[in-house]
């Protein structure tokens, strides 16, 4: 169900103590979202009105909602697209299956997979190549497992949590490794990991560990600020696993109550009684605006002491998808060099 929005602005109402908002950092857009997003504004300037996406570009509804109002049109699969269409496929990937489907149409295929995602599909080729089991950790039915899975198939076996570590069945545990969905909950992955490898002691590792940067650094940024908040809010949609971990990490690690909203107008009255603290980040697919609007929401209720706990800096920029690192005139498009950071100021 919908939550409740307020008509109201939140009150100021007084408690014992100074209130005080600990702003995380870093937090909201990673350099992949900041790709896929421009991507889709680069293809409408480019090619014109409307510019099919399959599935959401990314998990957040304000960023779908702004870019559908720009000519951007959202379908779940190609054979929703128009033959000869241009087409854009989301920062999660997608499976080969579905790259030969857009081909088979004839449509202009725009690849905004994050090219983190890109590097966890080409591990999976890889492994299958050299007959491995796959041992995918992540949620089933997310895209980005989708894809994932989609690059090996009849090699993959999906383990959504720890609990399903203890039973999953494998064929030689001489050849088995692990791979993981990029936005888990970096603590739940290794519990995980770990309970694989109890029972089969020859599980292989990645060449490099999966969880995304962006992902670890906002947990960590949260895990900080949660050890002194009452309260945490965490900006970013239902469908946003990185949003939803971060809900689960604040109050795994300290935090008195947690909550996920889309928007400001989300935040209860009665989520600020008796809160002197309150821990403030958002998920990886969230623009900077909507946090801006939480804070001065807050601001008004007497929260408007605001401190930022940084754990990290991000510099990591990403090219354009190839197809838009060229202007009409065949310039080479400065914005190919990479987006902003994705220190949240995005």
């Amino acid at each position: 169900m919908p939550r409740p929005l307020r008509t109201e602005p939140l009150r100021d109402v007084p408690v014992d103590g100074v209130k005080r908002v600990l702003l995380a950092a870093p937090r909201g857009y990673c350099a992949g979202v900041d790709r896929a997003v421009v991507a889709v504004e680069k293809a409408l300037d480019r090619f014109g009105a409307p510019v099919y996406v399959r599935k959401q570009i990314v998990h957040n509804i304000h960023v779908v909602t702004e870019l559908e109002a720009k000519g951007a049109i959202f379908v779940d699969e190609v054979d929703e697209v128009p033959e000869g269409a241009h087409v854009v496929f989301s920062a999660h990937g997608v499976s080969p299956a579905v790259v030969d489907a857009a081909s088979a149409r004839g449509l202009n295929a725009i690849d905004a997979t994050c090219p983190l995602v890109t590097k966890v599909h080409r591990e999976a080729v890889r492994f299958a190549r050299d007959d491995y089991e796959i041992l995918l950790i992540g949620h089933e039915g997310h895209e980005e497992v989708e894809g994932t899975a989609g690059e090996a198939p009849g090699h993959v076996t999906i383990v959504n949590s720890p609990e399903e570590a203890d039973t999953v069945q494998v064929k030689d545990p001489s050849k088995v490794v692990w791979l993981s969905q990029t936005t888990l909950s970096v603590d739940e992955t290794m519990e995980t990991v770990n309970r694989l490898r109890t029972r089969f002691p020859e599980l292989h590792n990645p060449p490099s560990d999966d969880i995304c940067y962006a992902t670890q650094n906002r947990q960590v940024a949260i895990k900080k600020v949660a050890a002194d908040a009452d309260l945490v809010i965490v900006v970013g949609s239902a469908n946003s696993s990185n949003s939803v971990r971060l809900v689960e990490v604040a109050l795994e690690h300290g935090a008195k109550a947690a909550y996920r909203v889309d928007y400001a107008d989300e935040v209860q009255q009665e989520w600020l009684e008796g809160v002197n603290t309150v821990g403030v980040t958002s998920g990886a697919s969230v623009p900077e605006v909507l946090v801006r609007e939480v804070l001065e929401q807050l601001a008004g209720a007497g929260y408007a002491d605001v401190e930022e706990v940084r754990t990290a800096e991000e510099d990591l920029m990403f090219s354009l998808p190839k197809e838009l690192r060229q202007d009409a005139a065949g310039q080479r498009d400065a914005r190919a060099l990479g987006g902003r950071t994705s220190a949240g100021d995005g």
